[in-house]
């Protein structure tokens, strides 16, 4: 199996209001040990971790006016699940829309860690994990999925996003086990 071109781990959205407050998602809830194990070997091998999170402006954000309130900004809703271990040699990139590039210093981060491909976890295959896959690949960046450490509300949306991600960006879906070996 070829190794992965200068991997990082981008973690979309694993925070305590996806999954466990006002958006709770529970098959988030059934991934998270599956991407608590692939960041524990992604930092064992010296893989960046990097946290796309929500941060939302309260009463600003066109997303609330979708979903409601949700990840604002300073409150506990907003914070990593403790079961990721957010550890002091991560990266936390705060956003406020979909994307984890729309207007964040995200790129920039890559591009000074010497980023040359995107392992995409978190939450939702379908929303924002695919939308930051876009942007990263329209930036230059490959892209791969890790498929037990990513998910969407319904089994359908996660098959349907990485059916996207796959088409449109040619993006490959691994096993930790395949990625942890890529590393």
């Amino acid at each position: 199996m070829a190794k992965l071109n200068k991997p990082a781990i981008l973690v979309v959205d694993m925070l305590n209001d996806f999954v466990y407050g006002a958006l709770t998602c529970d098959r988030g809830k059934a991934i998270v040990p599956a991407t608590a194990r692939l960041l524990d070997a992604a930092r064992e091998a010296g893989v960046p971790v990097i946290f796309c999170n929500d941060a939302h402006l309260r009463g600003i954000d066109r997303e609330l006016t979708i979903w409601g309130d949700h990840a604002i900004a300073g409150t506990p809703g907003a914070e990593v699940i403790p079961e990721l271990k957010l550890s002091d040699k991560d990266y936390v990139v705060p956003k406020r829309r979909y994307s984890g590039f729309f207007q964040t210093g995200l790129d920039i981060l890559l591009k000074e860690l010497g980023v040359k491909t995107v392992v995409m976890t978190g939450l939702h295959a379908h929303m924002c994990v695919r939308h930051t896959s876009a942007d990263a690949f329209s930036l230059g960046y490959d892209v791969v999925v890790a498929k037990e450490a990513t998910d969407s509300f319904t089994e359908e949306d996660y098959i349907s996003g990485l059916a996207y991600l796959k088409t449109c960006y040619g993006a490959d879906a691994y096993s930790n086990e395949e990625l942890v070996a890529m590393f």
